[in-house]
């Protein structure tokens, strides 16, 4: 997290709350990122219980108060965020940025949305700093691979689903065709509805050929669409294995997970552990 690089050399309190917040690796911060990370799940599953009809019948004025009392405690959180970081933008930009910001949101839009109360679930995401907490952050460079292999292969994945989209235009003119309105195909967009849907072998079985000639063709789809399901994965699959052999390269600290050493390096350039 560049936006939380700040200087050792900090002094008065606004160093020590940025030492509290952002250190996991000290006594307090571990403990305030414990305590944040139980907060957040309490107030997860309070907005799924408030969304049972029969808690929400007897229990919802009382519910209602505690998302907002984790709403202001997270706001008041988000408001010291911002002001012991030098980088306020950067980090109000950042994925962690986002995601407090996104936390605290839909309470206040429930003011005018009163339904948006219930994308609070988002606070969710914020449990991802356990990672941090127990050490875990070479966990997190696993994922880069991942984010590299789909980034990798954004331009053939593009061409995939354009033909895709192309197939099943076709499949469900064709099926519109054969069907018709009267077995349930009123038009060729809802006819498309079922061609995506079978081809994806979902199956919700709200609308399905009745003609012989239908029935042959929904089972070509349904084979085709086994076919179709592996080549996304096996494209992501290359890639992902290529970013593996690139960062297998170089030296990895064992620690941090941070790559791309020197071959006679014999600490970490990102977290100073010895190779």
């Amino acid at each position: 997290m560049d936006w939380a690089k700040e200087k050792e050399s900090k002094r008065g309190w606004r160093g020590v709350l940025y030492e509290v917040i952002f250190k996991a690796d000290t006594p307090a911060g571990k403990w305030f990122d414990i305590v944040l990370i139980i907060l957040i799940v309490l107030s997860v599953v309070t907005v799924m219980l408030d969304s049972v009809g029969s808690i929400h019948e007897s229990y919802g004025g009382f519910l209602y108060g505690t998302e907002w009392f984790f709403t202001i405690l997270f706001s008041i959180e988000y408001v010291l965020r911002l002001v012991c970081v030098e980088r306020r933008i950067r980090y109000a930009v950042s994925f962690f940025g986002v995601v407090d910001l996104l936390a605290i949101l839909p309470t206040y839009m429930s003011l005018l949305f009163y339904a948006s109360r219930y994308l609070q679930v988002v606070r969710v995401l914020r449990v991802l700093r356990i990672f941090r907490v127990l050490k875990l952050g070479h966990h997190i460079k696993e994922a880069e691979l991942l984010k590299q292999g789909l980034y990798a292969s954004r331009h053939k994945i593009l061409v995939f689903l354009f033909a895709v989209l192309t197939l099943v235009v076709i499949i469900g003119s064709v099926i519109y065709v054969i069907e018709g309105a009267a077995n349930g195909f009123t038009s060729i967009p809802r006819s498309v509805y079922w061609a995506v849907v079978t081809l994806t072998t979902v199956g919700y079985g709200d609308i399905s050929p009745k003609t012989e000639a239908g029935q042959f063709l929904a089972a070509m789809v349904m084979i085709l669409g086994y076919s179709i399901i592996a080549v996304p994965t096996g494209i992501v699959t290359v890639e992902i294995s290529q970013a593996y052999k690139h960062r297998s390269a170089s030296r990895v600290c064992g620690r941090c997970g941070g790559a791309g050493h020197d071959r006679d390096a014999a600490y970490c350039k990102f977290c100073g552990t010895k190779l």
